[in-house]
């Protein structure tokens, strides 16, 4: 395995070979390919050792949390500290703040959406943060959108903004908040990609064929990387589609995709610092919410929710990049 500093760049040509080989898919298997990726993943995870400090392997900001919604930011966050990284800040508003800080003493929660001041309070934080998460629990109401402004500053600085839930119905309203943005990642459910493909298409999405429909919406963003959720995974950068079919379980509740929002979150941060391609983060992170739903689904059953699932956060990880 390489360390850290051997991925961020001795051997950035052979890495980039073994990604092109894993995007052709019609030169491998698609169990080989998916084995591949997991290879690529293993190599971006810095190792632990007793020289870091706290915040080096990463500071993740989250932007949601309002009256109505307090479990979704909690879950990206805390996934995001479980997967690895050292810190993680939530930027909700007043009313959320008290019960997401509840949830948890390890999360530094900051009540400044809702205050008049709300794009200086949260841009004074961001060149502390590795890596961006908008959208948990965001709501839709009008003053909340000052959101844009925060992703515009965020993106001035050029870390990894990943926008689901809340946040990728603000993008249906203003695609080109994110827009061709390198290190966007975008991670829709099959219901919020149809709303995006047909805002930037202008036309009904008709057609059955997912790998087709989930590059050309890439390429409309500026070859944004794109998530979509469902039976498999499908992620692409709109040059290549890729698919995660880690087995997970048929118990769908809801949290899992803030868990993998705030998965990606991480996983990002260290892609960009390694190796660069945004497709490896997302894989991984798509490959470890399987994994702690198949795990979890197994001791709960029909009971499982996504609390059980962040349990299972540690030895998911374990199991399938650190074995």
């Amino acid at each position: 395995k390489l360390s850290h500093g051997e991925a961020d760049g001795a051997v950035p040509g052979a890495k980039c070979t073994v990604l092109e080989r894993c995007y052709s898919l019609g030169t491998t298997s698609h169990k080989g390919m998916e084995e591949d990726i997991v290879s690529l993943v293993k190599t971006i995870v810095p190792p632990l050792n007793s020289k870091k400090h706290k915040g080096q392997d990463g500071r993740i900001g989250i932007i949601g949390g309002c009256q109505e919604y307090t479990g979704a930011p909690y879950f990206a966050a805390i996934a995001a500290l479980k997967v690895g990284a050292d810190l993680s800040h939530v930027f909700c508003t007043k009313d959320a703040a008290t019960v997401i800080k509840s949830y948890s003493p390890e999360l530094i929660v900051h009540p400044v959406l809702d205050s008049p001041n709300a794009v200086e309070e949260i841009e004074k934080w961001l060149p502390r943060l590795h890596g961006l998460v908008v959208g948990p629990g965001l709501g839709r109401e009008d003053l909340l959108l000052r959101t844009t402004q925060v992703i515009e500053k965020s993106k001035a600085r050029d870390i990894p903004i990943i926008i689901d839930a809340d946040g990728l119905w603000l993008v249906t309203q203003r695609p080109t908040v994110i827009q061709g943005y390198h290190k966007g990642i975008l991670t829709p459910n099959f219901m919020e990609f149809t709303r995006l493909y047909e805002a930037l298409h202008h036309e009904p999405l008709e057609s059955s064929d997912h790998q087709r429909s989930i590059l050309q919406l890439s390429v409309a963003m500026g070859n944004l990387t794109l998530v979509l959720k469902g039976k498999q995974d499908l992620i692409t950068d709109g040059s290549k589609v890729i698919s995660c079919s880690t087995e997970g379980s048929g118990r769908r509740c809801g949290g899992q995709g803030d868990l993998l929002s705030g998965s990606i979150g991480v996983l990002a941060h260290w892609a960009y610092a390694a190796i660069n391609p945004s497709l490896v983060a997302a894989f991984g992170a798509c490959s470890l919410t399987r994994q702690c739903n198949r795990q979890a689904f197994q001791q709960h059953g029909r009971s499982t929710t996504t609390s059980d699932m962040i349990q299972e956060i540690g030895s998911s990880f374990r199991k399938l990049f650190e074995s």
